[in-house]
């Protein structure tokens, strides 16, 4: 497992907490708080496009 650094985790409530974590080789990855040992892996850019187009309400009912 590299080294991940995690950013705080975005939260709508209790039971929906996500992280979003880079590595030294700058890729990107997402895990529910609590299990980052399992994140999702991707490059930073299609993280990143994930979270503009839930932020821009395309997907509000993923957090």
């Amino acid at each position: 497992m590299p080294d991940i650094t995690w950013e705080a985790p975005f939260c709508q409530d209790a039971s929906n907490c996500f992280r979003i974590g880079t590595d030294a080789e700058g890729n990107g990855y997402i895990a529910v708080a609590g299990q980052e040992d399992r994140p999702l892996t991707d490059s930073v850019d299609a993280l990143r496009t994930l979270i503009v187009d839930i932020k821009a309400g395309k997907a509000d009912h993923l957090l």
